[in-house]
């Protein structure tokens, strides 16, 4: 019983430690593929490759000067990013990241809490709490910029969380099951439940507020949006927030539709799981870059309408579709 919460305890604090390596190891990759892209050279400067730059930028914010507007409701924005970092890094404990492995005679999981059973409704009520950070950001700013950033922001996530939790509702009627670490034994769910896939992955995106969904950060229309009055760590802590929160629905999406960890030679030697898991998370990654740097920004209007007219109608229709089929199949 100990050593069971020793072993809880240990991996509490190395999946934290993961997201935010792989948060600094994202914003290094992001910036040489799209400079790649762009046929720009890229950081180049700190270190081999520039690989020292995520520290070089993480020492440059931390010894700016941490700036509170005389006007800002002081505690809630000094709660405000916070509270994004926490949701982006609580939604992950639901994900299986690998099987069951054997050492030193304990069989350790490697996931934190995917055997609960409610565990997409703990993901979905968690996932939706990092609006609060944001639409708190603005507000207690005291700046019209801010504001405007977070009503932006409250209004997009609404309407593509909507289509998205229908996107997952499918998969949990073909399913059957609300245990992630059930789901991931459910091979080829990206073809089988293809239009929920692709409206997972287009609201996704729109979730994280990347491009070209990236209109709570317009800086021609409202300077850099909700934190535009941040600085220092706390102007960190929103960015840790977006990049962790990339991580965490690229590895859902992972979960939900590629099988998770399952891949060949995993059946031999169980911690190659979490080599494919790894794998399968950075294609995904590798796609928001690819996105960002190849899209423009869409018109807000254009935002809504698909948002409201073409996923939501899409997402409601394939629930019931799959729900018939299911019933049918007995």
């Amino acid at each position: 019983m100990l050593i069971n919460i020793l072993i809880l305890l240990v991996k509490i604090i190395l999946v934290p430690v993961g997201l935010l390596s792989g948060f600094a190891i994202m914003t290094w990759f992001e910036r040489r593929l799209i400079a790649t892209i762009q046929v720009r050279i890229g950081p180049n400067r700190c270190g081999p490759f520039g690989l020292f730059q995520p520290a070089a930028d993480g020492l440059k914010l931390a010894m700016k000067e941490d700036l509170t507007p005389a006007n800002a409701d002081k505690a809630v924005f000094v709660i405000a990013p916070m509270i994004s970092l926490i949701a982006a890094l609580l939604a992950f404990a639901i994900i299986p990241f690998g099987p069951d492995i054997q050492a030193f005679g304990y069989t350790i999981p490697l996931h934190i809490g995917a055997d609960v059973p409610i565990g997409f409704l703990f993901l979905l009520c968690v996932a939706s709490l990092g609006i609060y950070g944001i639409v708190l950001a603005g507000w207690s700013s005291g700046s019209k910029y801010s504001m405007l950033g977070g009503i932006r922001s409250s209004a997009q996530m609404i309407s593509y969380e909507l289509s998205m939790g229908l996107a997952l509702v499918s998969v949990l009627i073909y399913t059957g099951t609300l245990r992630p670490d059930e789901i991931v034994g459910f091979s080829g769910l990206w073809w089988k439940q293809f239009p929920a896939f692709v409206i997972f992955l287009i609201c996704m995106v729109a979730e994280t507020n990347r491009a070209p969904f990236d209109l709570v950060e317009a800086e021609q229309e409202l300077v850099a949006g909700f934190h535009t009055e941040y600085s220092s760590f706390k102007f960190a802590l929103f960015y840790m927030g977006e990049y962790v929160n990339m991580i965490t629905f690229s590895a859902l999406a992972v979960t939900v539709f590629l099988g998770g960890w399952h891949g060949p030679l995993v059946d031999k030697i169980p911690i190659i799981g979490l080599v494919w898991f790894l794998l399968k998370t950075a294609v995904f990654m590798f796609v928001y870059v690819w996105i960002r740097a190849s899209w423009p920004r869409l018109r807000y209007d254009r935002l809504m309408k698909l948002g409201w007219k073409v996923l939501l109608p899409t997402a409601l229709c394939w629930v019931a579709m799959t729900a018939v089929w299911v019933v049918f199949r007995g």
